[in-house]
């Protein structure tokens, strides 16, 4: 996946987001706007060509707070798909909380 072209439809407001991902952004104090924000300025750091059913990827960025998050997007060229958003930690990723451990 291509940064720029999630980006793009991230300005245009091209986002859909499932309930499911809305209630686990809601439980982990996560807004919109961190998510927007991560995705606007943040760096794609694992790609996922053959999730279904949209290829997706998982973007380092920070909140409107600059605090380091992940959000995997899917995109469809039309649209980005919020899965979901997350606060990384040190226990799955190393220090620079862009690296998965073990890979």
């Amino acid at each position: 996946m291509q940064i720029g072209i999630i980006q793009m439809l991230c300005n245009q407001s091209k986002i859909k987001w499932s309930v499911h991902c809305l209630a686990r952004m809601q439980e982990r104090d996560i807004s919109r706007e961190d998510v927007k924000n991560c995705i606007s300025k943040g760096e794609i750091i694992e790609d996922y060509p053959d999730d279904f059913p949209h290829p997706s990827c998982l973007v380092f960025g920070y909140t409107v707070n600059n605090k380091p998050i992940h959000v995997v997007v899917g995109n469809d060229e039309e649209y980005i798909y919020i899965i979901t958003a997350y606060f990384p930690s040190t226990v799955k990723f190393e220090d620079d909380l862009k690296t998965r451990k073990g890979r």
